[in-house]
């Protein structure tokens, strides 16, 4: 029987050197959903992502992904994520297509190039790149190349960190489109950022996380871009 989620934090607390850097974080998706963590350098938005992939053990709490405990079997939970740092990282001398072979291979799935170029498609990059080297790359194709590797592995989760970070109207909008082609084939999306104008017309539902408690949670449909602004000041300044 599939879980009824697809993430599942569940009062997850860590502190560094007697310091909380997350204090009782509790957050589920479901599949398909897409959740936008809001907030500044230094709120814990980077933090949650690590324990989620395993790189941190929690003091307290629980952390399930996809019916998986994350604590007690991280490298288990691992292989339903797919997570998408700032930069994304490709070799630079492979084409998108063999970096896409690569990295299924990495997780475990061998794909041949035609698979590979229906895959880059769905992520949104263009054909004439599929057979260009990655060195040559904008950030914005390097992120079109990195969920295809997440649509290849078969993720349950897409992590983001700060995705539209660097990237111009064009990309930015280009990642919303890949973002709503991810969560309609079922994939859930975390993504951790500041970018309170594109998060309001890709995601469901929108946290503000603030010295790592989440301090608000609303329904992305439900409040405006200038109340978001409002929001998510005034939650800041309390």
């Amino acid at each position: 029987m599939m879980p009824d989620s697809v993430l599942d934090l569940d009062a997850v607390s860590i502190a560094f050197n007697g310091n909380l850097a997350l204090d009782g974080l509790s957050l589920r998706l479901q599949p398909g959903e897409v959740y936008a963590l809001l907030g500044p350098n230094g709120a814990g938005k980077t933090t949650t992502l690590n324990l989620i992939l395993g790189f941190l053990s929690p003091d307290r709490g629980s952390i399930t992904i996809d019916g998986i405990d994350g604590v007690a079997n991280p490298i288990g939970a691992r292989t339903r994520i797919a997570y998408l740092p700032e930069t994304v990282m490709l070799h630079p001398a492979l084409t998108a297509i063999e970096n896409l072979e690569y990295f299924a291979l990495l997780a475990g799935r061998r794909i041949d190039a035609g698979t590979a170029r229906g895959l880059l498609a769905d992520a949104g990059l263009q054909g004439e790149a599929h057979d260009r080297r990655a060195a040559g790359f904008s950030k914005g194709m390097r992120q079109k190349v990195g969920v295809a590797i997440a649509l290849a592995k078969d993720a349950r989760l897409l992590l983001l960190d700060e995705p539209t970070s660097g990237l111009d109207a064009g990309a930015a909008n280009d990642l919303s489109q890949v973002i709503r082609a991810a969560s309609a084939r079922g994939i859930a999306v975390l993504m951790a950022t500041h970018d309170l104008f594109r998060v309001k017309h890709v995601a469901h539902r929108l946290g503000i996380l603030r010295g790592g408690v989440l301090v608000d949670e609303r329904d992305a449909a439900t409040i405006g871009p200038v109340e978001l602004e409002q929001l998510y000041l005034e939650k800041l300044a309390a």
